[in-house]
């Protein structure tokens, strides 16, 4: 429970710190206000760490600038049609912006900027109560216009002006409400919620960018199956990823089967204890994340009702990976997590066939290869897919995998498994065929390379001999270079 003695002494050791003074007593200097606003002001009240200060100030953008270059060892305009400055202070990175206020014309994708000369005026337009509060500075003064600290004190995110106003200013505030009761663990005030479920076809003129953005921050926080939760239930995750909502599939009397859209919650959140417990230090993996969220989103379209009450989902795996591909793209993910995620889904299955009776080293060796950079994402999902509730199946399947694992290990040591090549490169290919580069000398390296994830190391002398054999029975003739 939020102590309010504690928390308010929290509020003046941020206002004591260098950067908070340094910039309050330049901006007093100039005759501008000047406060902390917003997350800062939350996250001390609550005890919380904080990171990224932000400012508001009466002061226009190029009053600003003026104000923190002779303070500040960098400073940077590109938000100040938005009127943020933002600027590097006693070696913290902050950001300081004019009073303003948010909107959208109900067309545009990007906001209409209004500034404004009062702090309560700014307080009022901004997303959640809780957010909604300033501490002026250097008079150290908490200003809460709109009864933040209430909402703190009960764990309630509500808006502070009626939601359907607000979230027509910024129909992103919707998922923002998700993000915070994921991130602070607070519940939604029923007529914020109520509007979300009312207004979720209003996402649709925001930017996909701003939409990844936010749904990055909400599979970064402790719990993002809270606010995954909120954005299924209230229909606004149709907007950007109605995948998953899709996943609750209809189950009839006579065919059964797991609830799909539990199972994949159950494995998202898996997936976050066992990053945390392997990477203990490590920021959260993105990219681990979606492919958990993700992983069965295949499900839908290869259900087949089989005789005898059985289900079949055949290749949701590879389903699931193009669709996910595709969805990544429209949501504009880097190539680089839309790649990771796709790889992942792809090949979630491939462990299942381990566990049914053990592994050759070549199948081994070709897990590793195919897995690539991907291969302790690999092992994370894999075990977090594991949610029976049958403790002797759940126990062999984590034995199994603990196997896989050392036996990965052991390889490992005895040859360097992770940059698995053939005996023979492409120059070597060519020089004993005597062919010119092309599509031959792919397929002699191809087969190379299957005869060294089958056998292990062979040699230069015997892989030229088999190299040799293999082209003898080819059908066509080399082409000499």
């Amino acid at each position: 429970m939020l102590n309010m003695a504690d928390g308010l002494a929290r509020l003046g050791d941020l206002a004591a710190s260098p950067v908070v003074r340094t910039l309050a007593e330049a901006f007093a200097t100039a005759g501008h206000d000047l406060a902390v606003v917003g997350g800062p002001v939350r996250d001390a009240l609550l005890g919380r760490p904080t990171h990224d200060l932000d400012f508001t100030t009466d002061a226009r953008p190029d009053d600003i600038l003026r104000i923190v270059t002779p303070i500040s060892t960098a400073q940077w305009d590109i938000g100040r049609a938005f009127g943020t400055i933002g600027a590097r202070v006693q070696g913290e990175q902050v950001e300081i912006t004019t009073y303003r206020a948010d909107s959208y014309d109900g067309t545009t994708r990007k906001p209409v900027v209004a500034f404004g000369d009062s702090l309560e005026t700014d307080l009022t337009r901004r997303d959640f109560t809780v957010n909604a509060m300033a501490l002026r500075v250097p008079d150290v003064k908490l200003v809460d216009p709109t009864g933040g600290i209430e909402d703190l004190v009960a764990g309630v995110l509500r808006t502070p002006i009626e939601p359907a106003v607000s979230f027509g200013d910024d129909p992103l505030r919707m998922l923002r409400a998700a993000r915070f009761s994921s991130q602070l663990g607070f519940s939604i005030e029923q007529g914020t919620r109520d509007a979300v479920a009312q207004l979720c076809e209003s996402l649709d003129i925001v930017s996909p960018e701003r939409v990844q953005g936010e749904l990055t921050r909400l599979l970064q926080t402790d719990d993002p199956v809270a606010g995954l939760r909120v954005l299924v239930d209230t229909g606004l995750i149709e907007r950007f990823l109605p995948e998953i909502p899709a996943l609750r599939l209809e189950v009839d009397e006579h065919h059964h089967h797991k609830d799909v859209y539990e199972h994949s919650l159950t494995v998202l959140a898996q997936a976050i204890d066992h990053e945390r417990r392997r990477h203990p230090d490590a920021e959260p993996d993105v990219a681990l994340r979606l492919a958990a969220l993700l992983h069965d989103i295949g499900k839908p379209r290869t259900r087949k009702l089989e005789p005898g009450g059985a289900v079949s989902f055949h290749h949701h795996d590879l389903v699931g990976a193009r669709m996910a591909r595709k969805r990544l793209q429209a949501l504009r993910y880097d190539g680089d997590t839309i790649g990771s995620v796709s790889t992942l889904i792809e090949l979630h299955l491939r462990f299942f066939g381990y566990a049914e009776g053990a592994w050759t080293d070549s199948a081994v060796r070709r897990y590793v290869r195919d897995a690539g950079d991907e291969l302790e994402r690999l092992h994370i999902l894999t075990r977090a897919d594991v949610t029976t509730r049958n403790r002797r199946k759940a126990a062999r399947l984590a034995s199994a995998y603990d196997d896989i694992e050392n036996r990965i290990a052991e390889l490992r040591e005895q040859e360097e498994l992770d940059a698995i090549r053939p005996d023979l490169d492409g120059n070597a290919i060519q020089r004993i065929l005597g062919i010119a580069p092309g599509p031959e000398v792919g397929r002699a390296y191809r087969f190379l390379l299957d005869l060294r994830l089958d056998e292990g190391a062979l040699g230069e002398g015997e892989a030229e001999r088999r190299l040799r054999a293999w082209w003898e029975a080819q059908d066509q003739p080399p082409r000499h270079a």
